[in-house]
């Protein structure tokens, strides 16, 4: 693969393998017997197959499908949490994920304390948070909550903090799967607005959403995948009229 500067994601015949054990082991020590004796069976599951496409900088892709369809395998692949089996990856910029929620926060501390752990997590130094504390609070609309343990929170509290902490400032890349479907619809719309106002700055969007009318809010591109094969892709009102027609 050649890597183009103008594109931020470029994918090249993908294929991301699992193994997954063929039949039922109820214990550990039945698991290091087999093994072992060289008697574990399994078989291979393809999660993602020959995926090509690219992304050029300052685009919005949305990642449609139906659940188990490979959505958030492509996303940890471009992340490079998971590493291909085959093909190659390219990725011009720096990455904010938005992958699982709740990933890097620390359920007995605080959000307080959580911020910056996360911000750490992120590459940002404490001086640095403590510049956008304020500004992170506000956006999550948490002042209230803030000496709470994150363990106590709702699903959609945490996933209004860890998309504050994610978008504080312009990353080149932001990729967005489906934390935004347990907040309310209000915030759902603040957090369409942040990403729109990034966009007009450059920045690069991978959306996964459920919501086809979010997606068509937010994206101008779409790659439908089905079973870990790229069925579409295109125009996000094209592909979201056919995978829609599909669900029909």
């Amino acid at each position: 693969m050649n890597k183009n500067e103008n594109y931020a994601v470029q994918v090249e015949h993908a294929v991301v393998r699992f193994n997954m054990a063929s039949e039922r082991i109820d214990n550990l020590k039945e698991y290091f017997v087999k093994l072992m004796k060289g008697e574990l069976m399994f078989k291979e599951f393809l999660a993602l197959q020959d995926v090509s496409f690219q992304v050029k900088k300052g685009e919005a892709w949305g990642i449609i499908g139906t659940n188990g369809s490979g959505k958030s395998t492509l996303l940890k692949l471009i992340c490079g949490i998971l590493k291909p089996f085959k093909g190659k990856v390219e990725i011009c910029g720096s990455i904010a994920p938005l992958i699982e929620l709740g990933a890097g926060f620390d359920g007995d501390l605080t959000a307080r304390e959580n911020i910056f752990l996360n911000g750490a997590v992120l590459g940002y130094n404490k001086y640095f948070m403590q510049k956008h504390f304020d500004e992170i609070v506000d956006f999550a609309e948490l002042w209230n909550f803030l000496d709470m343990p994150i363990k106590n929170y709702s699903s959609g509290m945490a996933a209004r903090l860890g998309f504050a902490i994610a978008t504080m400032v312009r990353p080149d890349i932001l990729i967005c799967d489906e934390v935004l479907a347990v907040g309310d619809y209000a915030f759902q719309q603040k957090c369409e607005r942040r990403m729109s106002e990034m966009r007009k700055q450059g920045t690069t969007l991978l959306y996964v959403s459920h919501s086809m009318d979010s997606v068509k809010s937010v994206c101008d591109h779409a790659l439908w995948l089905d079973h870990g094969v790229v069925k579409m892709e295109g125009d996000v009102g094209l592909v979201g009229d056919a995978y829609m027609e599909m669900l029909r």
